[in-house]
């Protein structure tokens, strides 16, 4: 009798085939490649079919491993749409809904709409995790979250999205810096300048570079914050300065005293900040009600520091 086919092994498969190499897939999957290898073996061993071949360019499927991924992609389907019948992501709006965020937008923005849901819908829990923005989209296509917080847009035909807001970013520079007296600041003056940022995981750092690029700035290579507070802080130490997102400036600049200056760029530089979730997942109830939530708090409440998405 041939060994039982388990969905943590088309989920795995699944995964393996839209990532194209193990690394990666293991990275996405949170597991080690000897165990991806191992259960990849094994759904092998169980369709009695050899379904990847390994090449220098990654992956590639062999003719019995399309057909099966075929059908892995149905019933992963059939699976999901099964789990929603019986979760929060139905009507009942109740349960809890997984939602993954990057630190960069979610506390700032998260508490006040967390209040209101829980008036709201008291009996919809919300359970939360910070991931890097590349490595949530990677987590919500592989079923960790139901939806993410993240910085838009998300270049994918398995996510959808719905625009939150643009949100400004703001130049940082120590009190003692030339540019603290300006009441804006032209792109242009920013030659010759070093700028901090967060690493290359965050959409943040590629905001920077360009500015760097276009401004004639230095993009610093020796440091780079793990966080706004931590790039805050190196900026107050005179190491460098940086651009600082809205939402973090009106929290935590502006009402924690002033150990930076921030001052508005012309020309603007944004961000655009939206929910995505998977497509297959259609836009069940509890998304729709939670995305118009978080639009109208907003609306009501961050209206002078964001600009709402229609």
């Amino acid at each position: 009798m041939p060994p039982d086919i388990t969905l943590r092994q088309l989920s795995y498969f699944s995964t393996l085939v839209a990532a194209g190499q193990y690394r990666r897939a293991a990275r996405s999957l949170g597991i080690s490649q000897p165990s991806l290898s191992l259960q990849i073996a094994a759904l092998e061993k169980a369709v009695g079919a050899r379904l990847l071949e390994r090449r220098r360019s990654g992956l590639i499927l062999t003719p019995e491993g399309r057909d099966v991924s075929e059908m892995v992609a149905r019933i992963l389907r059939e699976v999901e749409a099964l789990t929603l019948y019986a979760s929060p992501m139905r009507d009942n709006m109740t349960g809890t809904l997984r939602l993954g965020s990057t630190p960069t937008i979610g506390p700032y923005l998260l508490p006040r709409v967390l209040r209101q849901l829980h008036r709201q819908y008291p009996r919809l829990k919300l359970a939360i995790r910070d991931g890097a923005p590349r490595d949530l989209v990677e987590d919500l296509a592989a079923g960790r979250y139901d939806l993410i917080l993240t910085h838009l847009p998300v270049s994918r035909d398995d996510i959808r999205v719905a625009p939150l807001f643009r949100e400004p970013l703001e130049l940082a520079v120590d009190p003692a810096h030339r540019l603290a007296g300006a009441t804006q600041v032209r792109q242009a003056d920013l030659a010759g300048e070093t700028m901090l940022s967060l690493s290359s995981g965050y959409a943040l750092h590629g905001q920077v570079q360009a500015l760097c690029e276009s401004a004639g700035a230095r993009l610093s290579t020796e440091f780079e914050g793990t966080s706004l507070d931590a790039l805050r802080q190196m900026v107050s130490l005179g190491m460098g300065i940086t651009l600082l997102p809205a939402l973090y400036v009106a929290s935590e600049v502006r009402t924690r005293g002033a150990d930076v200056v921030t001052r508005p760029l012309r020309p603007a530089i944004h961000r655009i900040v939206g929910l995505a979730w998977r497509t297959a997942s259609g836009t069940p109830p509890a998304i729709e009600r939670f995305t118009e939530l978080t639009r109208q708090v907003i609306r009501d409440e961050m209206s002078g520091i964001l600009q709402p998405s229609a």
